[in-house]
């Protein structure tokens, strides 16, 4: 039995025990990823769509996929490694990276069937916790103590990062959760102490924006209405109508820490601890909010192709119809 650090639902907030195998962690880590029975039950960080399929990612290098919007999940056939992962991003429908655990990041060129290795620091557990490409050949991948990196030849090659220190302090050691992208093109990433990092120039530079909350955030999204929406530690939840230049705290009737924002057709959603489910219409001001009878730990959420949410957790898969 170990402790391990789990970048789900909290975030890294705090360790999850569970049981592994005899022998060093890092060496079982390494190892290609068990065929487990139930893998949609097993605790999932991440979702995301390739095309018309829904791939989700968790612990112990699983990787689930979906082809009828989430009714019935498979294992994806090869994944090279048995760490945790926290999250997966596709540029099509064939052409995805996933990150996590010691550094890892995957990258598959057939939606999710296979798996290769293109990156993993077994000297050092520093996880990466989001990534995201731009195109198929630039990317950027974040995570513990201000780890950032970057390709610009599909991930062939990954290059370190240099981040710039937090106004005020000595070292730029701050943990970068989630990173995205506005319609204009500019990345932001959710930090601790109510920081928000923003690039103009695909991720070169960085500057930080204060959205004047202490706690940490966790995940943010670009809205089609122009809005940049980031929350995370006890229902904190921040808007920016100007890029960030300017932020404005709302207030979602919640103390449950949220762990993803989705833009919807109409609005917003947030999932997070506690079973918490919230969304705002556009245009309003005020949330639906509701608590799963459950209290499920959620991690992530999508939409299915009949607009219907489809919720994952420290349980697995929940809410999409007939899931098994």
């Amino acid at each position: 039995m170990i402790k391990m650090l789990v970048a789900c639902a909290a975030l890294c907030v705090s360790a999850a025990a569970f049981a592994q195998p005899q022998g060093a962690v890092a060496d079982w880590a390494d190892k290609s990823a068990h065929a487990w029975t139930a893998p949609s039950h097993m605790m999932l960080m991440d979702a995301t769509r390739a095309g018309s399929r829904i791939v989700a990612v968790g612990e112990h290098g699983v990787i689930i996929l979906s082809d009828d919007e989430g009714k019935t999940w498979r294992q994806s056939n090869e994944v090279p490694v048995s760490a945790t992962l926290s999250a997966v991003t596709f540029t099509d429908a064939r052409h995805g990276w996933a990150v996590g655990q010691w550094g890892v990041i995957l990258a598959t060129n057939d939606g999710g069937e296979t798996w290769r290795k293109q990156r993993m620091d077994l000297s050092v557990d520093q996880p990466l916790f989001s990534v995201l490409f731009t195109n198929s050949q630039d990317g950027i991948a974040v995570g513990l103590w201000s780890l950032m990196l970057a390709t610009h030849d599909g991930g062939k090659t990954w290059a370190k990062v240099t981040v710039p220190k937090p106004p005020g302090a000595g070292r730029a050691d701050r943990n970068l959760y989630h990173i995205f992208q506005d319609r204009q093109g500019a990345l932001y990433i959710d930090s601790e102490q109510g920081m928000v990092l923003k690039s103009t120039d695909g991720g070169a530079t960085w500057n930080y924006q204060a959205t004047g909350g202490k706690g940490t955030l966790w995940t943010g999204v670009a809205l089609p209405d122009g809005r940049i929406v980031v929350g995370g530690l006890l229902g904190s939840l921040y808007q920016s109508g100007d890029g960030g230049a300017t932020w404005t705290a709302l207030n979602a009737g919640t103390k449950s820490s949220i762990t993803d924002l989705v833009a919807t057709k109409n609005g917003l959603m947030g999932v997070g601890l506690d079973g918490l489910v919230f969304r705002q219409r556009e245009g309003g001001t005020s949330f639906e909010v509701h608590q799963r009878e459950d209290r499920a730990t959620l991690t992530a959420a999508l939409f299915n192709g009949a607009g219907e949410p489809v919720l994952f957790s420290q349980d697995g898969v929940l809410d999409a119809p007939g899931a098994k």
